[in-house]
């Protein structure tokens, strides 16, 4: 098997065909220059060592050089050995509240950024366990399937909003049951949910759903995002002037974090609870738990091992450019008259 570990080099190799026009250009250019001066046939003997295939030949030799020395900086490879790998972890999902609440400045630089810095960091810790990442507000959408690719994973953790979802609430109860049905069917693999939320929810069967995924085996832990006292909810005009979301009154609305439900949560789900504050957010201590969980096999897959071969690529080049060096542009004089396959004379 064969494949390049850094394909993107590759492209390089298009500035080749433009040395290639820009040599032959310049060819063409000096042939017109010195018909210009004289007659080439004329003017001949006055440059007896001149030679017009030399500068050729170095130029092939130096664009090979070239080409080497791009594929071997896009790493090729070749597959050398099959092996089984065996992992071992735990199977965590992340369901993350996106509702307008979490824009709530009393965490900075707001709730739903914070939290999604932790999840980031969380993601560095992990080696062998396998994440998911589902986001709620008035109903539940799986953001990342439960995966292995932490890069993966990352990346869409970027992209996640308060507009990523299109009704807004907070639908704890069916983040939970999501979530149960996110884990890999029929493994038997330790299970965990971080459910990261104000807490201010608007159905009454999150605390049952987090029983039912503990009769599932499933660890249910919560993080409180917020503080006691609240804060209020920031709202952007079409000039990007701030304000703060007001109620059919006028007044501005303060979003609290529901602590006791959240806690009520956590019991429910064989759990622990966890209040983020500005020093920490506390995933790495829900983390610390659920790596204390026994770990199971979750995958044996076969994988190529591939070996790096840039190596030859490079000493290529690199002969090619020190044969180019020795090529002179003009005719050895001690060799000039040398004609290996020349015809003897007749006597």
């Amino acid at each position: 098997m064969f494949r390049f570990g850094n394909p993107e080099y590759l492209y390089a190799l298009l500035t080749i065909p433009a040395l290639i026009i820009l040599f032959i250009w310049f060819r063409i250019k000096r042939r017109k220059a010195i018909s210009e001066f004289g007659n080439p046939e004329m003017l001949a003997p006055l440059m007896p060592n001149a030679s017009n295939s030399r500068p050729v030949w170095k130029f092939v030799l130096l664009c090979t050089a070239l080409a080497f020395l791009i594929v071997g900086l896009a790493r090729p490879q070749f597959g050398s050995k099959l092996q089984k790998i065996k992992r071992k972890g735990v199977e965590i999902i992340i369901a993350l509240d996106v509702s307008n609440s979490m824009m709530s400045e009393d965490i900075q630089p707001n709730r739903l950024e914070r939290a999604k810095m932790a999840i980031s960091r969380l993601t560095e810790r992990l080696s062998n366990d396998k994440i998911g990442l589902i986001v709620f507000a008035g109903d539940a959408y799986t953001q990342v399937p439960i995966t292995t690719d932490y890069t993966s994973a990352k990346l869409f953790l970027s992209s996640i909003s308060t507009d990523i979802v299109p009704v807004q609430g907070t639908a704890i109860g069916t983040a939970i049951e999501l979530g149960m049905n996110s884990f890999t069917p029929e493994s038997e693999s330790s299970k965990a949910m971080i459910i990261i939320t104000d807490g201010e929810n608007h159905e009454n069967n999150a605390i049952e759903m987090a029983a039912q995924a503990a009769k599932n085996e499933i660890v249910v832990h919560t993080i409180g995002m917020g503080l006691p006292q609240g804060g209020p909810i920031p709202v952007y005009d079409a000039n990007g002037q701030k304000d703060f979301r007001r109620d059919q009154n006028g007044n501005v609305v303060v979003t609290k974090l529901n602590e006791s439900l959240l806690q009520q949560i956590a019991v429910a789900g064989n759990g622990k609870y966890v209040r983020a504050n500005n020093t920490e957010v506390g995933i790495n201590t829900i983390f610390d738990e659920i790596n204390s969980m026994q770990k199971t096999e979750l995958e044996s897959r076969v994988y190529s091992d591939y070996n790096d071969q840039y190596f030859y690529f490079l000493m290529v080049a690199l002969a090619l450019v020190i044969i180019e060096f020795m090529v002179l542009e003009r005719k050895n004089k001690m060799l000039k008259n040398f004609r290996l396959f020349s015809k003897k004379e007749e006597k």
